[in-house]
């Protein structure tokens, strides 16, 4: 199996090949510049890997590698226009470099490209049609993640099982799908695809559950994006909803007060919220609830039939992911 660095420069070259500079200017400047932004590449290089781990012809799989970035990417642009995020990987987001209604549309654009390009990873149309069920069902499950994630924001009731289960949906189905799309253009067979996906599946969760981490207690200057961003947008992240269930008494009213409400001083809440958290000692119970979803991926990689170098890389990759910085 490649190492991941090789996997990563293919993927890289494969995409400055397959640049957005193309008129009109308007609508695809906006996707190159979303694309060329220095992102980790986790979802391409998870589809190689995915691949990689049953021999599979890489030049079949880079096509879906693509098309998973560039879907991932979308989801961003929309994100953020929904969020009214300013910040992406350190830069202006789309919509607040190009305007609301360009980041729309070339977010839209973005989308029917990830199919274009998902079609040219199979070898046989039988592969397609797996290929697109995959996608479909991904693509699908991101969007009920992301409604879930702004129903949230408005109720008062959202439990910790309902928000595991919106970052299943929003983040960590496409962590998953990325490795089983990888595998179908390998000729993986369903058990083996069932157990990859699962791995996906559950490090995923962990991921998401690290951002969060690193959305409240994350040094600003590794970060990437603002600290205290899904604070200061009320999000019930699994952190405040712990939050809420163990403070009491003024600590309880305060934290459920600054998260129902709008600031005038965004600083003082984000700084207000974060010390009763760590009151609570809510960050080791986030590392704990972060571990259990580890440890449930490493389980299902175990049981997969497949070279033992190979889940090694997947196994260390994941490691590395849930110990970053930004």
């Amino acid at each position: 199996m490649l190492e991941i660095k090789s996997l990563h420069e293919a993927f890289e070259a494969y995409r400055q090949q397959h640049t957005f500079e193309q008129p009109p200017k308007g609508l695809y400047e906006p996707v190159e510049y979303i694309m060329s932004s220095p992102g980790k590449r986790l979802r391409p290089i998870l589809a190689l890997m995915g691949a990689a781990l049953f021999k599979g012809d890489l030049s079949k799989c880079l096509p879906v590698a693509m098309a998973v970035e560039i879907f991932h990417n979308f989801s961003l642009v929309h994100d953020d226009i929904m969020d009214e995020a300013p910040l992406r990987r350190g830069r202006p987001a789309v919509h607040a470099k190009y305007g609301l209604n360009t980041g729309i549309l070339s977010g839209d654009v973005m989308l029917i490209y990830a199919y274009k390009f998902l079609a040219q990873g199979a070898r046989a149309p039988g592969e397609v049609a797996n290929l697109l069920q995959v996608f479909n069902e991904v693509a699908i499950e991101v969007c009920e993640g992301q409604q879930f994630d702004v129903d949230f924001e408005s109720r008062a009731d959202v439990t910790i099982l309902e928000y595991i289960n919106m970052i299943e949906l929003k983040t960590a189905a496409l962590i998953g799908g990325s490795l089983q799309m990888g595998s179908i253009t390998a000729g993986a067979d369903e058990a083996a695809q069932a157990k990859l996906r699962s791995f996906g599946r559950n490090i995923g969760i962990a991921f998401q559950l690290q951002d969060d981490i690193l959305d409240t207690f994350g040094d600003p200057e590794k970060f990437g994006k603002r600290v205290g961003g899904d604070i200061l947008q009320n999000k019930k992240t699994f952190l405040i909803l712990k939050g809420l269930e163990l403070a009491q008494g003024e600590a309880h009213d305060t934290l459920h007060l600054l998260m129902s409400t709008t600031p005038e001083d965004e600083a003082h809440k984000v700084q207000t919220v974060t010390q009763l958290l760590r009151d609570l000692d809510i960050p080791a119970w986030a590392e704990a609830q972060k571990k259990k979803y580890q440890e449930a991926a490493f389980g299902a990689l175990g049981a997969l039939q497949a070279p033992e170098s190979g889940k090694q890389q997947l196994r260390a990759l994941s490691e590395q992911l849930l110990v970053r910085e930004s």
